[in-house]
Formats: structure tokens, C-alpha cells, sequence
């Protein structure tokens, strides 16, 4: 990969640099709960599931590239487009939508990082759980956005130490290279349901609304403009995108087939079939691969959820204030933006507030799932009629290529949606 890009004539930047909401995205995405349904795929199947991680790749590659895309040419996260060319209505269903499972998602996330610290350092897990909130909020209300970006970007280091755990847990790199290049798949309950978990974990739409956000405040952050309103000279930007992009969701994917890889070479090879936590895989590593193993695995999701509570907390904040016209930005001083930074804070204990309430956080997961399953695919579509409408991208709709991928990623979870409905 070359060290430097080129962005503007005559201007290179590091690899670093292009480097941004793509690859916090992407890292975001690996949050506890999808460590939770990863383990599960690898300790249920072995290695008979990580063609999905393969077959996933450009399709989540294709639609967070359009939303980013979206977000740099118009100047706007997903939300405000929909708030300005569509019916109210749909609009408020699918924010309302969005903040429920993120605030299911921030319960489960937040819980399993509280228990993989209580794995590590003996401790109330409960109190744990509320000091990774309350830490949460604080750097994402408090800290500049440049120096907190910056902190998001350093913090997807985490996901290496699934990479790590692998190389001590014995693969059998044959039959692994098997199970991600020959899909293997069986029509009955148990594929079905791990499929639509899989699917439904890895394009999840509070990704969407992530992603063209940061874009935006990227331009706000460099003082630049909307691409639309210079498409002649938007070559450069759109191939930063598309490199951050790739990058990115290359990243998630792997450390995802990474996780599967690690527990089916660790817990499917002796027999433990059912996984209903991160913390719990972390922890039944602990006899099989050893220590290391089971130290590398815990303080992965400890950083990987110090990355996703801020994305799922600040997709909601921004899909709330673009459906009502609030000031919004990380960019923007507290006093600039109370409504923004109350929703970030409301959302995040609401997810902490559900750790007291005695609901069984996999199964709250499950419908956080659920949600997101039914939200995406409909989203999808929205998101392609906005990208590829010149009254709003102007000049700069989606190419035929990009917009194949995103159809072809649409289909896909529409058929996910219809196997979890009546499969």
C-alpha cells in the first residue's frame, strides 16, 4: 500500500491522514455484541461459516462508500436528506427506528465490557459498566473533535488483538481456508438464524448514519465545501473515500473472520457449541488456548467498545438533530449544540440504565437485531434513490458500478429480512 495519496494537485497526504470515518466505521462495527455473534458462528459451525465474511465485504463496502459519498457531496448526514425530499412520516419511523436498537445496542455493548474488565480485574461488574458510560460520554461531549478523531483512530489498534489470539490457538489452516472460500450452507433453522445474525450485525444502519455524518464534519473540520458545489474538482476527495472506505471495511471484515477462526479452532474443536457473550467466549478461551488467549480476547472487546459506544451514541444524536434541524457536529462546543450532546448522553445511559433492569441482555440483543433487520433494508433503498437523484447529488450521482453493489447489497438484505420474517 503506498505510504502517500494523492489528494489535491501538487498536495499528498499520508495514508494516515486519508484515513478516517471509513476506518472508525468499519472498526465500529466489531463492537462487543458482533464479537458475541462472531464467537457464536465460529463455536456453533467451526470454520463452515467464514464465507460470510468473504461474501459480505463488497456489500458492505458498496453501501458505506454511498453514504459517505452522500455525506461529502451534499453537505448532509442521511437524515437531513430524508428530511428535505421525503415524507415526514418515514423519516420519524426509521429514526425512531435507529434510536431503539442503538440504545439496545449500547445496553449490550456497555454490559459486556463491563464483564470482560470483571474477567480481568476483579471488581463490581455493574460499576464497571457505568464508569465505560459515563467515560464515554465525557470524551465525546468534552473533548475537541480533531484530538477525539484522532482518538478513534488509535483506538481500532484494539481489533488487532483478535489477530493475535489466533496465531495461539492452534487453526487448522486448511480446513479454514475451505470454509472462507467454499461456501457451505444448510436450509434449516440453525444456518438461517446464524446468517441473518451475521448479516444483520455487519450492515447495520447506525453505520450509515456514522459515516456521512463524520464526512460532514470532516469538511467542516478542513473548511471545505459540499463536493456538489465543485464537482470538477471532487476526483480526489471521492478517491479518498474510496480508499478510506475499502480500508476500512476490509479491517472489519477480517478481524471478524479472525474472531471465527480463533473460537472455532479454540471452542468448536472442543466441544462448546453455545456462546451467549463476548465475555463469555473470552472467558471459555481461558482452559483451551491459555491465558494469553483469554487476556487478548477480553481487552479486545474493552477497546473495541471504547470505539463503538461513541459510534452508536453519535449516529443516534445525529439522525435525532438532522429530523429536527438541530445544531449538530462534534465539531461544536457543548453550548453550541445542547440537544446534540443531550442525545449522546441520554442514549448512552439509556443503554446503561438497561443493565439494572434485569432483561436478559442477549435476548435484548436479539431484538436490537430484529430492529436493525427490518430498518436496513428499507434504509438501503432510501439511501440509493438519494444517491443516485441528481436534484440532490448534482453532478456527482453514484457511478453505474457503485450503484450495482449497492442494489446487489439491498437485495441482500432485503432476502435476509424475508428468511428472518418467515424462514
Amino acid at each position: 500500500m503506498p505510504e502517500k495519496l494523492l489528494t489535491e494537485p501538487g498536495e499528498r497526504r499520508s495514508l494516515l491522514e486519508v484515513l478516517g470515518p471509513g476506518l472508525v466505521t468499519g472498526a465500529a462495527d466489531d463492537d462487543p455484541s458482533g464479537i458475541g455473534t462472531y464467537s457464536q458462528v465460529g463455536a456453533q459451525f467451526g470454520y463452515g461459516m467464514a464465507w460470510t465474511m468473504l461474501f459480505g465485504f463488497p456489500l458492505l463496502a458498496s453501501i458505506q462508500a454511498i453514504c459517505a459519498r452522500i455525506g461529502a457531496t451534499t453537505g448532509r448526514g442521511i437524515a437531513h436528506n430524508l428530511r428535505r425530499h421525503y415524507p415526514p412520516a418515514l423519516l420519524r419511523t426509521m429514526v425512531m427506528l435507529l434510536l431503539i436498537a442503538n440504545v439496545i445496542n449500547l445496553g449490550a455493548d456497555l454490559g459486556a465490557m463491563g464483564a470482560a474488565l470483571g474477567l480481568l480485574v476483579p471488581g463490581p461488574v455493574l460499576g464497571f459498566t457505568v464508569a465505560f458510560g459515563v467515560v464515554s460520554i465525557l470524551a465525546e461531549v468534552f473533548i475537541s473533535y480533531t484530538r477525539y478523531a484522532r482518538i478513534l483512530k488509535w483506538t481500532t489498534l484494539s481489533l488487532f488483538s483478535y489477530v493475535a489470539v489466533v496465531f495461539v490457538a492452534g487453526v487448522d489452516w486448511g480446513a479454514a481456508l475451505r470454509g472462507i472460500v467454499i461456501p457451505s450452507f444448510a436450509f434449516d433453522r440453525e444456518h438461517s438464524m446464524a446468517l441473518v445474525a451475521v448479516f444483520g450485525t455487519t450492515i447495520s444502519p447506525y453505520l450509515f448514519f456514522w459515516q456521512a455524518g463524520q464526512e460532514v464534519e470532516e469538511q467542516h473540520r478542513r473548511h471545505t465545501k459540499p463536493l456538489c458545489i465543485a464537482p470538477r474538482t471532487a476526483g480526489p476527495e471521492l478517491k479518498r473515500i474510496r480508499t478510506d472506505t475499502l480500508v476500512g471495511m476490509g479491517f472489519s471484515h477480517l478481524t471478524a473472520l479472525f474472531i471465527i477462526i480463533a473460537t472455532a479452532a479454540t471452542l468448536n474443536a472442543h466441544g462448546v457449541t453455545e456462546v451467549t457473550s463476548a465475555a463469555q467466549a473470552a472467558d471459555a478461551l481461558r482452559p483451551i488456548a491459555g491465558n494469553l488467549a483469554f487476556a487478548l480476547f477480553a481487552i479486545g472487546i474493552i477497546g473495541t467498545g471504547m470505539l463503538a459506544v461513541p459510534v452508536l451514541a453519535g449516529s443516534a444524536a445525529y439522525a435525532v438533530s438532522e429530523t429536527f434541524n438541530w445544531t449538530e457536529g462534534l465539531d461544536r462546543k457543548p453550548r453550541e449544540a445542547k440537544a446534540f450532546y443531550a442525545v449522546i448522553a441520554l442514549a448512552t445511559l439509556g443503554g446503561v440504565a438497561l443493565n439494572f433492569t434485569g432483561i436478559d441482555p442477549m435476548r435484548a440483543l436479539y431484538w436490537a437485531a430484529v430492529v436493525n433487520g427490518l430498518l436496513a433494508p428499507p434504509l438501503m433503498v432510501v439511501t440509493m434513490m438519494i444517491a443516485r437523484n441528481p436534484r440532490i447529488m448534482g453532478r456527482l450521482t453514484i457511478p453505474r458500478r457503485l450503484a450495482f453493489g449497492g442494489w446487489l447489497s439491498t437485495a441482500v438484505m432485503w432476502a435476509i429480512a424475508l428468511l428472518f420474517l418467515f424462514g
